[in-house]
């Protein structure tokens, strides 16, 4: 898999049949190592690890309905009332961060109310914060909000 522009962790792989899996800790069960799951393990571990946010509050592939249509949102993480506190789209590394991807995530945000959204593909991150009305583009990721 590709070097990411993310702190390394200690991860699990093994073949499976035609394919590679990886062992997430979060959903603890393997599960199929795509670019995108590449990206998605290192930015929840990045999360938990550098910013702080208890592995408890973060979850993976968080099924929603907007528009009636069923969707997954890559990492939500929670504060400690249950609210969504962020939400994550991940990306394969080879495909740009672009306005629509930041678009997919702020639709996320109207089933999942969180002040935070954030996007990776790995290599560049962006964050934006829900103020007043709007969202704003973020210098950092938050850290986990303390009590």
């Amino acid at each position: 898999m590709k070097e990411l522009n993310l702190p390394p962790f200690d991860f699990t792989i093994r073949s499976s049949g035609q394919s590679k899996e990886i062992f997430d800790v979060f959903r603890r069960k393997f599960v199929v190592l795509t670019p995108e799951e590449w990206v998605r393990q290192h930015f929840a571990v990045f999360m938990r690890d550098h910013l702080g946010y208890p592995q408890g509050f973060i979850a993976l592939e968080v099924g929603l309905i907007h528009n009636g249509i069923s969707n997954r949102a890559d990492i939500v993480t929670y504060d400690r009332s249950g609210n969504p506190w962020m939400i994550v789209e991940c990306k394969a590394p080879e495909v740009k961060i672009s306005p629509e991807v930041f678009y997919q995530a702020s639709r996320y945000q109207n089933s999942l109310p969180a002040p935070f959204i954030s996007v990776t593909n790995g290599l560049v991150h962006g964050c934006c914060a829900w103020i007043d009305g709007r969202f704003e583009f973020q210098k950092t990721f938050p850290t986990y909000p303390a009590a």
